[in-house]
């Protein structure tokens, strides 16, 4: 979906399809024509963006082969979809058939490779070359997403030593994608709770030597809610910093006022696969939401668990949808828009009373999610833009 801010920038907004993974090209075209499709179709016809999440062997295979690039560009074509960011997290270990929010042998696994590896700077540097094909022709730029560093233990000195010199490696590498295809890719990290990277201030001084042309922040409004982080002050931080916001993520995180009265859906969410991070508004803190129940932490919590932002779940549980109208706001809501990626990320749809059944009430899901953010838009003054794609 395409707006238009007061100022002149063109404002694209899409979804991230993390909620139905794929894991080959194959699965990744079928992943389109059963569900963006259907987005679009819901929409009545407005060019979708997508927010691809392409695992670390695919996006190696599709890097290498410019003809599977153009397979895949005229199969966005063909449904008016178009591609102006990836999704660089998670990154499945080599030979399995996991995919984003897959089970797995420990939920601190999607947190490996991190920043320190060589595996994490091919694997966010294909996602560049990759995406450097599939940007529609009038894109400023794009976007590639990716894990804050590492989980914060283990982390020391010297792993932070590595890292620096695997980023300075990372914009050398989209550099050079720039200089060969024209395109103009960053790549940001995005703060999570948990992280060596969990909130703007640590971002600021965990990425103050980086090549800021190239790297920045992707904001997830989940996270940010989740920190306790009021919207304002933490972009007026950044914005001091001179650290860019090269992606925002459109998201809402559950909000527990009383945890006692929601014991029994807060544990239903406590199962392997994503590890569900847990704030309370006192700064206290655990990795998971069962340790929260376990310790009885005291409310309000807010619970890293993206849930739909056009629908309230059944009380006692709420959502921050008010720090994301107020991040919005502040970001697109002034004379200059901050950002011009924004996507929508919803990965948890069973905490609605009637969650999605089939994949086509996913799809209208999504798109009545899709809608409530680019009404939020709108109300701050953006307007639709036309596209050029035509089908």
């Amino acid at each position: 979906m395409r707006l238009r801010h007061p100022d002149g920038q063109l404002v694209h907004l899409g979804y991230c399809t993390n909620v139905h993974p794929a894991e080959d090209l194959a699965g990744i075209l079928a992943q389109l024509d059963t569900y963006a499709a259907a987005v679009r179709r819901h929409l009545d016809g407005e060019v979708v963006g997508l927010g691809l999440w392409l695992p670390a062997r695919l996006a190696a295979a599709l890097a290498d082969a410019p003809a599977a690039r153009r397979r895949l560009r005229r199969h966005l074509d063909a449904h008016g979809l178009e591609v102006v960011t990836l999704s660089g997290s998670p990154y499945p270990s080599p030979g399995t058939t996991e995919g984003a929010g897959a089970d797995r042998s420990t939920k601190y696994a999607a947190y490996q490779p991190n920043w320190t590896s060589r595996e994490r700077l091919e694997y966010t540097l294909n996602l560049a070359r990759i995406l450097a094909d599939l940007l529609p022709g009038d894109a400023v730029r794009g976007s590639v997403s990716t894990l804050p560093l590492a989980w914060r233990e283990p982390w020391d000195a010297a792993a932070a030593a590595e890292a620096g010199r695997v980023l300075d490696e990372l914009a050398e590498g989209l550099t050079e994608v720039a200089w060969r295809t024209g395109r103009l890719i960053q790549v940001g990290f995005e703060p999570e709770p948990g992280c060596v990277v969990e909130t703007t201030e640590q971002a600021v001084s965990a990425l103050r030597r980086v090549n800021t042309d190239r790297i920045g922040l992707c904001l997830d409004l989940a996270h940010l809610a989740c920190a306790w982080e009021d919207p304002v002050q933490a972009l007026t931080r950044l914005e001091e910093e001179g650290l860019p916001v090269v992606k925002v993520q459109v998201s809402a995180a559950l909000e527990v006022a009383d945890p006692a009265a929601a014991q029994e859906t807060l544990r239903g969410l406590a199962g392997p696969g994503l590890l569900r991070q847990t704030r309370t508004a006192s700064g206290l803190g655990t990795d998971d939401v069962e340790e929260a129940l376990a310790e009885d932490l005291p409310g309000p919590w807010r619970v890293r668990c993206h849930v739909p932002a056009h629908a309230e779940p059944a009380p006692p549980l709420a959502t921050t949808v008010p720090v994301l109208r107020d991040a919005l706001d502040a970001l697109l809501g002034g004379q200059t828009a901050v950002c011009d990626h924004l996507e929508v990320e919803t990965h948890t749809w069973d905490v609605l009373a009637s969650p999605p059944r089939n994949p086509d009430q996913l799809a209208a899901g999504i798109a009545a999610e899709l809608a409530f953010v680019r009404d939020e838009l709108r109300g701050l003054g953006l307007v639709p833009a036309r596209s050029r794609i035509h089908i």
